[in-house]
């Protein structure tokens, strides 16, 4: 699917369920982006009248991702990503972000939802320096999607793995860490794991709306302690300033100071 720009199907669009919220699109929303339904609008909106903070959240997220690719491609030299959770397509998404430094790199996507099938076939394209290609895979089968990716990546190379905002959908702990495990095992010496998931232990107001969202019937994401985020990275060389409050990661010299936000995340090279 390297270099796909194909329109999004009638077949995708047939098997999305418009009558219940899906966090993509609630997190797209949240971004100032348009794919998605009124009642994603609906549920995100009732979210943020519980928790306003949650819009920040989001952006902050997003400029650590941001923050993490640059230093990657400009300071690591990472030329391949493999981006799992990919989300659907808003700004600075990974490709732009590292193909706009160097236009060679390459990024294989991963995400099992049509939706957002259909809509990085169609809008996540690459230089023709560079390549990206889409893998229709869950996170639970960690050797699908290695070797699906490695028709794209050359894993001999240093990859870095993105992992953000999804861990917290693994109920199971144990379960999410193997999983991690397991995904940079498929990578070499010299590869980078970038977490970020929402933290438990900061925000009260953060944490009892998310609790309500998680029993509302949609797709579960669990907030957890900093000590079980970090633990992801565990057996690899965590870069400075560790796992923190994703503002406080390398903040850029003309940001405004950083503020504390319930989403912790960090960035790691494996030896």
């Amino acid at each position: 699917m390297t270099d796909d720009a194909t329109t999004p199907g009638a077949a995708a669009h047939q098997k999305i369920d418009t009558s219940v919220p899906h966090s993509a699109r609630i997190w797209n929303y949240w971004l100032g982006g348009k794919d998605n339904y009124p009642v994603d609008e609906e549920a995100g909106d009732a979210y943020s009248a519980a928790f306003p903070g949650i819009s920040t959240i989001a952006r902050s997220s997003r400029a650590f991702l941001r923050r993490n690719i640059s230093y990657l491609v400009t300071e690591a030299g990472i030329r391949q990503f493999l981006d799992i959770g990919t989300g659907l397509p808003t700004v600075d998404n990974t490709h732009e972000v590292a193909q706009r430094l160097a236009p060679e790199t390459k990024i294989v996507y991963v995400d099992h939802d049509p939706m957002v099938l259909a809509h990085a076939r169609a809008l996540l394209t690459s230089t023709p320096e560079g390549a990206t290609a889409y893998v229709d895979a869950n996170l639970s089968d960690p050797d699908r999607i290695l070797a699906a990716a490695a028709e794209t990546l050359d894993f001999t190379r240093p990859t870095a793995l993105i992992l953000s905002n999804i861990l917290g959908h693994m109920g199971d702990y144990e379960q999410a860490r193997t999983i991690v495990k397991r995904l940079m095992d498929g990578l070499p010496s010299g590869s980078y794991l970038s977490i970020n998931d929402g933290s438990r232990g900061f925000d009260a107001g953060f944490e009892q709306a998310q609790d309500g969202y998680n029993s509302s019937g949609a797709v579960p994401y669990f907030l957890r302690p900093v000590d079980e985020i970090t633990a992801f990275f565990d057996g690899l060389e965590l870069l400075e300033p560790g796992v923190v409050s994703v503002p406080f990661w390398r903040p850029e010299s003309t940001s405004p100071a950083p503020e504390l936000v319930a989403e912790h995340g960090g960035l790691a090279r494996k030896p």
